[in-house]
């Protein structure tokens, strides 16, 4: 299967937290890249710094590459195939999906590594805020 060769790398920066699982979950903000993800024993959230509620548990200083869609769910690989190039320079990821694309968060302090492995791939890389985010 051939990879979405394009992906876009939106501008704000975000963080992870970990939030109290016991408690209501927060209300996500207008528009922009927000996940909410819980298990039994945690519940852990990826927002924009400018958005994050108050926890002491947070790791600031991550950047979204959003694959360019609509993907269709059937399709294998597409990750895998985006993913082996930043293996490959040594570059730390964490993905999430949704049900149109697959976003790919990239430590800003690896950004410029992740960029050029992703580009000698043969990624074309926009920046600027995904439409379809």
């Amino acid at each position: 299967m051939a990879p979405a060769r394009r992906l876009t790398l939106d501008p704000v920066p975000l963080a992870l937290c970990r939030l109290d699982p016991s408690q209501p979950p927060p209300t996500p903000p207008p528009g922009g890249i927000w996940a909410l993800l819980r298990r039994a024993d945690e519940l852990a959230l990826v927002a924009p710094v400018d958005a994050l509620p108050p926890t002491e548990a947070q790791i600031r200083g991550w950047r979204a590459l959003v694959v360019d869609g609509p993907l269709d769910c059937s399709l294998v690989g597409v990750l895998a195939e985006i993913l082996a190039p930043l293996a490959a320079a040594g570059v730390s990821v964490m993905t999430y999906a949704t049900y149109d694309t697959d976003i790919i968060l990239i430590r800003e302090v690896e950004l410029e590594r992740a960029l050029a492995a992703l580009r000698a791939a043969g990624y074309a890389i926009a920046e600027g805020s995904p439409a379809a985010v």
